[in-house]
Formats: structure tokens, sequence, C-alpha cells
């Protein structure tokens, strides 16, 4: 039997997500249509971190997604960062417009011109807000949720009076997204800094969480960035402050965008299709029931009774009631990810019981109906801690801290090509110049990752130049 998996990742992963039905693809090149069960898993990732914002008292707003291009034109890091991806309106109708419009790549520029017209005084700082938003970049090479000409995300914005304020919350989003990620996707994270060549455009500094994909690669899963007063300045974002002196604020700006559902599916998905975790997973419980049951309406009676009992307790539930053969449904279903399937027949109703099937784990398990509720739920919760555990054990297995210099590093990259494995994540010295960078690059195709907080070993030599290394890095090829 083949492993599609091992193979060819990317064919698995493509057809994995058109069966499952989370997407179709648009007649625009590079743009998807969500799906219903794509979209709900944005929704639960929306849901979770909106709790978030409520309890930091960040509101969400909503700006238009067309920039007139001297907004652009103000921050020259920033344009030049964006300028190969950016779409244009130039005409409408027959017109030629006098100003060129771009896409929203991003929206520091448009926000910035907001924040220098609603912010005069200190008292008004922190300012802080939150948009859902569409953005667009022209990609050159697209994957569905990874990486797309249109995508959907969230950008907060914050201006502060002083870089201490600033930083702390640079920081303090960077962890609410390491938790979101880890908490509610089951997906462990590696928190660190970004090398100046990775940063966001017209950024001081930039920090991200990356995780690991199963065939090794990386995707890039939230960034949040310290911008200094470089948009403050561009956009005259100026407040009186405490000595009655005219300052420019210190501004940050973060997001997180759909191609976390890109990285659900990558890390938690197997031959038999996706496995979503409970918490962020549109079905939870499917109930299908099995054997002659049309025969017996009772059967039928019952789970809809246990479908009526589980919502009360706030699960998602449904109910498969479609001619299918129950081979069929069972199939479809795992190819869907629903955490837990009950099977219910006959033989079933006599003896009070229920089948229980966790999408993750091969056996299947009889229960009996009394408490049933209690089970599924606790059940749903030791099936979100276990595939958080088992993707951690994977990071750890696919980790490598060994590799000293670009002789190693290339011989660690052939022999896992030979042998079918991934190359993953690998732990280096670097001497902090973009020279270094572009020849691991140039030679390797792996990117830097980022300088990561807590490294589990310190590096002292740089890979490529055998000089003392100023950053121990997280280098691995990426989406």
């Amino acid at each position: 039997m083949t492993n599609l998996q091992k193979e060819d990742f990317s064919k698995w992963y493509l057809q994995t997500i058109q069966k499952a039905d989370l997407m179709d693809y648009s007649p625009v090149r590079g743009c998807i249509i969500f799906k219903a069960d794509g979209w709900e898993l944005w929704e639960h990732i929306q849901e979770d971190f909106n709790k978030y914002l409520k309890t930091q008292d960040i509101r969400n707003v909503y700006f238009p997604m067309l920039i007139p291009k001297h907004f652009l034109e103000k921050e020259e890091e920033h344009v030049e960062g964006f300028a190969p991806e950016l779409p244009w309106l130039t005409k409408v109708g027959d017109e030629e417009l006098e100003e060129p419009y771009a896409l929203r790549p991003t929206s520091e520029t448009l926000i910035g011109d907001a924040f220098s017209n609603w912010i005069n005084s200190y008292r008004d700082l922190p300012y802080e807000i939150n948009q859902w938003a569409n953005v667009f970049r022209w990609e050159k090479k697209t994957m569905p949720f990874l990486r797309t000409s249109e995508f959907l995300w969230q950008e907060g914005h914050t201006a502060h009076e002083s870089e201490e304020s600033a930083r702390e919350r640079t920081m303090s989003i960077l962890e609410a997204y390491a938790t979101l990620i880890e908490d509610t996707l089951a997906i462990p994270v590696y928190r660190g800094q970004k090398t100046p060549s990775e940063r966001f455009a017209g950024a001081v500094d930039t920090y991200s969480v990356e995780a690991m994909m199963r065939d090794g690669k990386a995707v890039q899963a939230g960034t949040s960035h310290y911008l200094g007063q470089n948009f403050a300045e561009a956009f005259d974002i100026k407040f009186l402050n405490r000595n009655n002196e005219h300052e420019y604020a210190y501004t940050t700006s973060w997001g997180i965008s759909t191609r976390l559902i890109g990285s659900l599916i990558m890390v938690h998905g197997d031959e038999q299709g996706l496995v979503l975790p409970p918490k962020v997973a549109p079905t939870q419980v499917v109930l299908i029931p099995v054997g002659p049951w049309q025969k017996q309406p009772e059967i039928l009676d019952k789970l809809h009774e246990l479908k009526a009992s589980l919502a009360e307790q706030g699960l998602r539930v449904r109910i498969d009631e479609t001619d299918n053969t129950p081979g069929f449904k069972f199939n479809e279903w795992e190819l869907k990810g629903a955490p837990l399937r009950v099977e219910f027949g006959p033989r079933d109703l006599k003896n009070n019981q229920v089948v229980i099937k966790m999408r993750d784990l091969e056996e299947k398990e009889s229960v009996s109906l009394e408490g049933i509720e209690a089970y599924i739920t606790e059940q749903l919760a030791v099936m979100q801690k276990r595939l958080f555990e088992s993707a951690q054990k994977r990071y750890e297995e696919n980790e490598h801290t060994d590799i000293d210099t670009l002789d190693e590093l290339k011989a660690h990259i052939a022999q896992a090509k030979e042998s079918g494995e991934t190359p993953g994540f690998v732990l280096i010295g670097w001497d902090g110049t973009e020279e270094t960078e572009a020849k691991i690059k140039e030679e390797t195709g792996f990117t830097t990752r980022n300088i990561p907080f807590n490294p589990p070993v310190e590096k002292t030599v740089d890979i490529v130049s055998g000089k003392p290394a100023k950053h121990t890095v997280w280098i691995a090829r990426a989406y």
C-alpha cells in the first residue's frame, strides 16, 4: 500500500483539502473559495482570538481595502518590501484614476494616517485596534490556505507613549498567538525573533511563532512587529506628552492568517485525511446509525435524543442519516477529520450502549449510554492533549542540533533525501551577516526561521564562516 504523505506530501495535501470539502479553486489565479467546513475552521480561530482581544480591551474595526499610492510611498522601506506583490487599481470604467490604488497588502499606512488624526495627547494612548480583513499579495507560487493571492487574516495595530509599552504589547501578542496555536490548534510552536533580512518591511524588530509540518517544512504561523517610531514619523502620529511636548508615538502591528488552516492540516493529517483537534473541528461528534436501522425508528430517535443532550453541553454534533453504507460514512467522516464517531445499531439499542471510535486511534470501544455525555466530553479533551503531544514528539524527532558546518548540513539533507525522511529543523550558529544567510539559502534551500528565545543548546560557531556565532538560529525549508 502506498503512503502518499511520504511519497508526495504536497499532492497528499491538495487531494485531502478538496476531498474533505474545505475549499474549491476560484477562476482568479491564486485565489480559493472557502466552503462551509473550511470557513468554520477560520470562524473558530476568530472566536478564540477575539476572546483574548476582549480581555485586553482591544476592539475590532474595519478599514477600506484600497490604499492610495502616495500613502505607500511615505514609508520607503515598507513599499519596497511589498512592491513585487502589489496589485493596482488604475481605471474605473474607461476613466484613468488620478492616483492608483493598491489592494492592501497590509494596513499600516492607512491606519497610520488615521492614527495621526485620532491621537493628540498621551491621554489617548495606548490606542489599540484590530481588524479581520482580506489582503492581497500577488504570489508567484501559490498553495491553498498556505500561500494565496488573496487571503484572510487578523491585523492588530497599536500606538503607545513609550518604547517600553509598545514592546510589551508586541511580546504579549506573540505569546497570545502561541497560546492560541498550541491550545486550540494543538500545534507546538517555536517562539523567537526574526533576523533583519526576514523582518517585516519597515519594522524595527519582528518576532514570530514557527510551526513544523509533517514533511519537516516550516510555516510562519504568526508575527508580531515592533515598529518603533518609523511609521509615526512617516505619517505624523504625534502626541502631547506628559511634559507638554510633542513626541512621535511608538507603534506595533501583528497578524495571523488563514495559513493556520493549512498548518492544522499539515501537522495533524494522516493517510485517511484530516485529523482535526476537537476545539476547532466544525463537527466534533458524528452520530451514525448502523445495521438495519431504518426498520427500527427507535434507533434514530435515540440518536436525536443524544444529539440534543450533547448540544446542550456545547458540542458541535451531526447525525449522518444518509442512505450510504456504514463503511462509506465511516470513511467520509474519517476524511473530514471528525474527532469522535458514535455508531449505534439494533444490538446497541438492546444493550443500552454505543460504539465509539476516536479519529486518531485504531480501536473502537463499547460504552454504556449512562453518563455518555460526560464520557464523550472527557474523550475529546484527552484527544486534544494527545494530538499536541504527538506533534511535539514528532518535532523533537526532527530537530537537529548537532550540525555545525555547511558541509554537514548538505550531507544531512542528502541523507534525508536518500532515506525518504525529512531534514526537519536544524539549529545553527550564525555570525549575524546577510551574506551567511544568503549562502545557506542558495546552497541548501534552507532559510532562517527565527532566533529562539530558549534554544535547546547555544551555538558558538557560524555554520558557514567558522567565525564566532552571534546568534543561535533555527533554519528549515519553508512554505
